[in-house]
């Protein structure tokens, strides 16, 4: 049996862990949170080192990208350097083609209408394939790096608006502590604190990493479409009662639980054999044919 175990930053009531058949190959897969605590994270990471197939960064990027330039989050280097022996993943690798596929699905297979919608991308940094494909995909988008990292009233209108404004503030804010950066611990366990508000209800599609769009959701969001990746059940009835619509998440749903895209990664990086960065985008493509790969769609309301 593979295993591939997700060492999160994040909160430890959010653990999961299910078994699945994948490709032909019986996976275990754990989620595992530290509540914000690095140095306990480092120390599973080294525990576990050489001992399962293929680790994954949770409740922290080690890559944001915007434009063509990618930056490198320096708190989260003590846990990507910890593993020796283990490949270690942050879910950025995927993120470049799964997010896309997704996009493309949903707009080509799925038929659900893009073109002339407005997407509200709470952090595109974080997620810069999937904002550069709705845009492709003929979306307006509007931007909240500022407002979601920073906590600055700035919306952003275009990509090539966050790449210039990212060369000059990204060497800065990679500089910064992480739960400056992103709600780690129990910051993920707090009830949402509503702001921003008129860029929520202004969209079509909210879109992005769920603890962001979590952490200012408006009491309501009626008929919207939420376009993210890691929920629980909890979220998915939270969402139900505030009038979302559509829920979208870019990895499937595993006995109730869509992880993370590292943790994602993790599985095709233990099924491909080969280290992180000998997977090219294109095997990384070939490998979710493989796994007969589909978002997970569902109708709230």
């Amino acid at each position: 049996m593979k295993r591939v175990v997700s060492v999160s930053l994040g909160s430890s009531r959010r653990d999961h862990r299910v078994e699945a058949d994948i490709a032909g190959e019986r996976f275990c897969i754990e989620r595992v949170g530290t509540d914000g605590d690095i140095r306990k994270a480092v120390a599973l990471i080294r525990e576990l080192d050489g001992k399962v197939d293929c680790f994954g960064m949770g409740g922290t990027d080690l890559y944001v990208v915007a434009g063509r330039r990618r930056y490198v989050l320096r708190a989260a280097l003590p846990m990507a350097r910890a593993a020796q022996i283990t490949p270690i993943v942050d879910g950025s690798g995927l993120k470049n083609t799964l997010e896309r596929r997704v996009v493309r699905y949903l707009a080509r297979e799925y038929g659900l209408p893009l073109r002339g919608k407005t997407a509200f991308i709470v952090c595109a940094m974080d997620r810069f394939g999937l904002a550069e494909t709705l845009v492709e995909e003929g979306c307006r988008i509007v931007l909240g790096d500022f407002m979601f990292v920073l906590g600055v009233p700035i919306p952003l209108y275009s990509l090539r608006a966050l790449d210039l404004v990212a060369r000059v503030i990204a060497p800065i804010a990679c500089r910064l502590p992480m739960e400056v950066l992103y709600p780690t611990g129990k910051k993920q366990e707090e009830g949402a604190k509503p702001k921003w508000g008129k860029y929520y209800l202004g969209a079509d599609i909210v879109a992005g990493d769920f603890h962001y769009i979590r952490r200012h959701l408006p009491a309501e969001l009626p008929g919207k479409t939420i376009l993210t990746n890691t929920v629980t059940r909890e979220d998915v009835d939270e969402l139900r009662r505030r009038g979302v619509a559509l829920l979208i998440t870019t990895t499937p749903e595993l006995e109730g639980r869509s992880f993370g895209t590292n943790v994602m990664e993790g599985v095709l990086v233990a099924l491909s054999g080969k280290r992180p960065d000998q997977l090219t985008p294109q095997e990384y493509d070939a490998l979710l044919d493989s796994i007969g790969f589909r978002p997970r769609v569902q109708r709230l309301a």
